[in-house]
């Protein structure tokens, strides 16, 4: 069943949808019913965590950790969607030699040039009037690099989301192995409100139905096209190759609101220091996507948490905004562990509201 060429008003019932993946080669895992986040762990897993690679539920055919659990076994899928036949459909990216470019569309106080598109600075006499979201940031990388804009490439699968962002399916053709990333952080993203779905994540299948609305595939290609080579170029100049040279031995760190005050000092204060801090505790928590286990993403995630609730209590930006920084980082980290990565982003905010976090006030 050719899902991506399915034009009509009746959507393919969520087992064709898996089916039709993974008959393209992309393992699929499911997602919770009405939801684009995986079901939760068997009790036995929640109860007593470990590494995906180490759990004994994947050799019994459960569906345990997210997208470690992936497959293209039609058996195995057709169990599964038995069991929930509400079950909706993710792609693991990276066993599936997929880059997604997942463009965003969210309302957003528009950041500073040096944020939109990150290493690549923007003259004060660039008009940005109109900037508003990701299709614009990604739009203006292409213009940038005399490329056409990927989001009219009707020669790859292109996926509408229902919150009106765009996912944009390539196949990589390279000898490289790229990795996830936010377009919130600075530190390691595409565009600003341009994420990257590759090596550790994994992204919604076009017709999948959520309670928020349908996945929906757009007229022209029905499959990924090999992903361009400036964009192949973009991704490596902004740090999303999987297998980088391993960093030098750091000295060990202080807790972070005495880190994040050190960066508000370098930063200069003010503005723009609150946006270093900001990077700097996101980007700790994005960069756990490239170590599935043992990275430390709980308390990472807990003091990047920490310190935002300081931000916030000091009028740099709204909680709402913050929760969703946080959680998109947490995400990008460990995209099966919504339930448990809120519940720590709760609990740090509130308690880092109880200690504002002047930006501008900070001395050395």
């Amino acid at each position: 069943m050719a899902v991506g060429s399915d034009r009509t008003e009746r959507q393919p019932d969520a087992l064709a949808v898996a089916r039709w993946c993974a008959a393209q080669g992309w393992p699929v895992h499911p997602l919770a019913p009405g939801r684009k986040t995986p079901p939760a762990n068997c009790q036995p897993c929640q109860d007593s965590p470990h590494s995906p690679s180490e759990c004994p539920c994947h050799r019994v055919g459960r569906w345990c950790h997210g997208f470690h659990a992936a497959t293209t076994d039609q058996d195995l899928i057709g169990a599964w969607w038995r069991v929930n036949p509400g079950f909706g459909t993710g792609v693991a990216c990276g066993p599936a030699g997929l880059v997604v470019i997942d463009v965003d569309s969210h309302p957003a106080d528009v950041p500073a040039r040096d944020r939109l598109l990150p290493g690549i600075p923007i003259h004060d006499g660039v008009d940005l009037d109109g900037l508003e979201n990701g299709y614009h940031t990604l739009a203006l990388l292409a213009a940038l690099r005399k490329a056409p804009d990927p989001s009219q490439d009707s020669g790859t699968l292109r996926v509408r989301t229902p919150s009106g962002g765009l996912h944009l399916w390539y196949r990589d053709d390279t000898h490289h192995r790229f990795t996830c990333s936010t377009g919130s952080s600075t530190g390691r993203a595409l565009a600003w409100q341009v994420d990257v779905r590759a090596h550790g994540g994994y992204i919604v299948a076009p017709s999948t139905v959520t309670t928020g609305g349908t996945y929906t595939p757009l007229p022209g290609a029905t499959t990924p096209a090999p992903l361009p080579r400036w964009l192949a170029e973009e991704l490596i100049r902004t740090g999303h190759l999987k297998d980088r040279p391993s960093p030098q031995p750091r000295t060990p760190q202080p807790a972070v609101p005495d880190r994040a005050r050190q960066a508000v000092v370098a930063a200069g204060g003010g503005k723009r220091g609150a946006e270093k801090v900001l990077d700097t505790v996101l980007q700790d928590v994005t960069d756990c996507a490239t170590t599935p286990e043992g990275a430390g993403f709980t308390g990472k995630l807990n003091r990047a948490a920490y310190t935002v609730g300081g931000l916030v209590s000091a009028g740099h930006l709204t909680h709402a905004a913050a929760e969703r920084l946080l959680a998109d980082a947490a995400r990008a980290a460990r995209p099966s562990q919504d339930r448990q990565s809120s519940a720590v982003i709760r609990s740090g905010l509130a308690a880092g509201a109880r200690q504002p976090l002047h930006v501008g006030k900070a001395r050395g």
